[in-house]
């Protein structure tokens, strides 16, 4: 086995790479389903919410670009096209008609969770592979990950 600049195995720097190209797939899909949600809703409890989506969405991208430098950092490429993310996320497709900020609110609860999961994954394989500095940035997003989703939650009845 070849160990490349981190002292890595090569094993371990590719499962790195596919566990955090998937976790940003997924998380680039719910960024793009926070911002849909935040330009759409309608409803008494508008403007909190409104604001919410777009921190969640603040602190999702910057994970995402920690995740992407993490790529970098183990000679991959970070691949973020939406073409590419449509076509590897395994988050379901957002709807496109909703208005209620709680049906908002229910969809990317949902997403988030979804999200989290992913992540969780993500640590355990990377963390098995014996990149524990991946899973360092996996865990992260992981806790920042549940904390917007009680952030979001709340917000349910």
């Amino acid at each position: 086995m070849s160990v490349n600049l981190q002292g890595l195995e090569d094993n371990a720097r590719k499962t790195s790479i596919t566990e955090l190209q998937a976790a940003m797939a997924d998380g680039t899909s719910l960024s793009m389903a926070l911002k849909q949600a935040h330009w759409n809703m309608k409803g008494a409890t508008f403007i909190a919410v409104h604001e919410l989506m777009d921190e969640v969405k603040d602190r999702l991208d910057e994970q995402l670009d920690n995740m992407a430098e993490r790529i970098q950092q183990l000679d991959g490429v970070a691949v973020g096209t939406v073409e590419e993310v449509a076509r590897t996320t395994q988050l379901k497709p957002y709807p496109t008609d909703l208005t209620k900020v709680s049906d908002h609110v229910r969809e990317i609860a949902d997403r988030l969770r979804s999200y989290g999961v992913r992540v969780r994954h993500a640590i355990d394989a990377t963390d098995g592979a014996g990149d524990t500095s991946t899973a360092d940035v996996l865990t992260e997003a992981s806790r920042q990950a549940d904390k917007d989703l009680w952030f979001v939650q709340s917000h349910l009845d």
